[in-house]
């Protein structure tokens, strides 16, 4: 008898999902400078809705070849496009324009991860998790250190105060997503669901794009929408959506607090974005709150 991928209980994880923290971290972090890479090449909206629509290429064959099985209540259907909406319109749609506000990946990447803080806050009452004392205390110290990792960045990075308002945008939406996905998960196939994210965003970015349509194709953009698309759209997002079925809200929102260090990292090489001494020690306080977050034991 074949097992449907919505009967799978959340109590089992497959043993991959224990390197899937590490792998998620390094491919979402290389997003931030990657895609500011990728808007020197053509318009931001542009360059998303090329993003979902080549995403969405790649997942056809595999949707030929598996066969994944499909929801029968009309419901899952739209709790799906909600995710979608909120991660591929309003996360991705904001942070790149910030990005095009030349926002440096570095703040962008900060903002975005004070993620955890606003999950731990709302939760428990939308989501019915308990954070505990050891929780609060390393949702508390992740702050610290994505302020300290800003307050570094501050004397090195460009900040533009509209860019920073889209990047708090791309937090709600993020923020949204997570609690959403969590509350009302239908435990789809990652290839129908996929596609339809993708599917979502790119009804939602291609009316705006086709108002500035605009695309510079090189070697440099080729390589940069590559990687976007593979690492970034379906790896990336796969891993996150499988740790939120199986895991708990704050303990994997919490992971965010660890991108602005590695993104600041990843961008210092990519883009010469500097990253001063004083990011290293946020990304060291970031790490502890991350640790402690993620051991506190779960309760309801």
């Amino acid at each position: 008898m074949q097992t449907r991928a919505e009967d799978i209980s959340p109590a089992s994880p497959p043993p991959w999902l224990r390197a899937a923290p590490v792998l998620f971290l390094l491919f979402w972090s290389a997003g931030f400078p990657v895609s500011k890479i990728g808007i020197q090449y053509a318009a931001p909206f542009t360059f998303l809705a090329l993003r979902f629509a080549l995403a969405l290429l790649v997942l056809i064959p595999f949707a030929i070849w598996l066969r994944p099985p499909l929801p029968r209540q009309r419901i899952a259907w739209l709790h799906v496009a909600v995710v979608g909406f909120c991660i591929q319109t309003v996360y991705f749609g904001m942070c790149y324009a910030a990005f095009s506000l030349d926002t440096s990946a570095g703040v962008v990447a900060l903002v975005v991860s004070l993620q955890p803080l606003l999950v731990g806050v709302l939760a428990p009452v939308l989501v019915r998790e308990r954070i505990g004392i050891k929780g609060w205390a390393g949702l508390g110290l992740g702050f610290c250190g994505a302020v300290v990792t800003i307050l570094g960045y501050g004397e090195t990075g460009h900040i533009s105060p509209l860019g920073v308002l889209f990047s708090f945008g791309a937090l709600l939406g993020m923020a949204g997503a997570t609690l959403y996905e969590k509350r009302f998960s239908t435990g789809m196939h990652p290839v129908t669901s996929n596609m339809v994210q993708y599917a979502v965003g790119l009804a939602t970015t291609l009316p705006i794009a086709l108002l500035h349509f605009h695309v510079d194709v090189t070697a440099r953009f080729l390589v940069t929408m590559s990687y976007l698309v593979i690492a970034n759209s379906l790896v990336a997002i796969s891993l996150y959506i499988a740790m939120l079925r199986f895991g708990r809200a704050s303990q994997v929102s919490a992971l965010f607090y660890l991108v602005p260090p590695i993104s600041g990292l990843m961008a210092w090489g990519l883009l010469g974005e500097a990253m001063p001494l004083l990011a290293w020690v946020g990304m060291a306080v970031a790490g502890l709150g991350v640790a402690l977050v993620r051991g506190q034991r779960a309760t309801t």
